[in-house]
């Protein structure tokens, strides 16, 4: 049975009904799962005028519950009013309101087992902010809905890169680097090499906090005090960690393609690197109980409206949330009854 991914529409007025409308034209796309948009037809056809006239009589299919879903349609169940005001290019308090509205149905949905994948346009991480939503960003608010710690892990061919600080300002990524955080991240992250990407033996690099991997600590004892004995307590584990490595010399020598995964300190440190290889990578988040992917941009108000928008990240997203929902499942299953191996028995008889 095909899968039922539900994609969220994200901020109104930037380009989140762009890439998804341009994304899920491929007629590929029905053929391999069930896409239910969360969000609002009409606003999703005004921005389909915007776009070329292919786009301009797009049909939905609408719904209240994912269980109406219908094979080879366009889904959508709407999640704010048709009057909702659309400004698009710019951040409004009412687009925060109906990207949460967005997110909040697609996540209830999933914990009631109705939808199998969550594919997420960007929102802003500004205008959603209210009593509900306090976090700085999806990733965040994802853990807390389904609980468990997450990962956020952003994927490219060229490399897997995940991060032990998110959203953290810089003043306070030191207090948050600790022995204890590094060896979880890495764990979480060693788990989803293993059962999401099949990769047995993950090899997972370790970036140092400081420039020139704190020179003997010299300029910063991060890595003798905390880095490195975290990768040496994962090795103890049977992770197969490596560094520190200084994050200039290791881009820039191209080390990363030595590995399966990069484990970076915080945002930028990850980011710019994988950015600048590939702006059209996924972000996927790690270490929850469900599959949750999106483009790796953000709602891009300065494109939207123009045509301008690249679907390609939203589209890698969307075929990655697939891959993993069949990888995962094959790998449980493989997993789920293993072949014990008794200990053979002494036959020596003394005579």
């Amino acid at each position: 049975m095909k899968p039922i991914i539900a994609i969220t529409a994200g901020d109104i007025n930037g380009v989140g009904y762009e890439i998804l409308l341009k994304g899920i034209a491929d007629p590929h796309i029905c053929e391999i799962c069930r896409p239910i948009v969360y969000g609002n037809a009409k606003i999703a056809r005004q921005h389909a005028m915007t776009l070329d006239e292919e786009y301009h009589n797009i049909q939905f299919n609408i719904i209240s519950s994912p269980k109406e879903a219908k094979d080879g349609r366009l889904n959508l169940i709407t999640c704010y009013e048709d009057n909702t005001p659309l400004q698009i290019g710019h951040s409004t308090p009412q687009a925060g309101k109906a990207s949460f509205a967005s997110l909040s149905r697609a996540c209830q949905d999933m914990k009631n087992g109705l939808v199998d994948a969550l594919v997420t346009a960007p929102i802003s991480k500004e205008n959603i902010q209210s009593e509900q939503f306090t976090f700085s960003g999806h990733t965040e608010y994802l853990s807390s809905v389904f609980g468990g710690e997450s990962l956020m892990m952003m994927v490219s061919e060229p490399m897997r890169i995940a991060l032990v600080c998110n959203h953290t300002p810089i003043a306070k990524i030191p207090q948050m680097i600790t022995k204890d955080r590094i060896v979880k991240k890495l764990q979480i992250l060693n788990a989803t090499l293993q059962r999401d990407f099949t990769i047995r033996r993950p090899r997972i690099a370790v970036l140092a906090l400081n420039p020139h991997a704190g020179d003997n600590g010299l300029i910063g004892k991060e890595e003798q005090e905390i880095i490195a004995p975290a990768i040496e307590e994962a090795n103890n584990q049977q992770i197969l960690a490596f560094g520190p490595y200084s994050a200039d010399g290791f881009f820039g020598a191209g080390k990363y393609v030595h590995f399966d995964a990069v484990l970076a300190m915080y945002h930028d440190q990850g980011l710019i690197p994988f950015k600048s290889l590939d702006m059209n990578g996924v972000n996927f988040t790690a270490g929850l109980p469900i599959v949750r992917t999106s483009p790796d941009h953000g709602t891009a108000y300065d494109l939207a409206g123009k045509n301008q928008a690249n679907p390609i990240s939203f589209a890698h997203a969307l075929y990655m949330a697939i891959d993993i929902l069949h990888t995962r499942q094959q790998n449980d299953e493989i997993n789920a009854n293993p072949l014990i191996i008794e200990p053979k028995e002494n036959k020596h008889n003394d005579q």
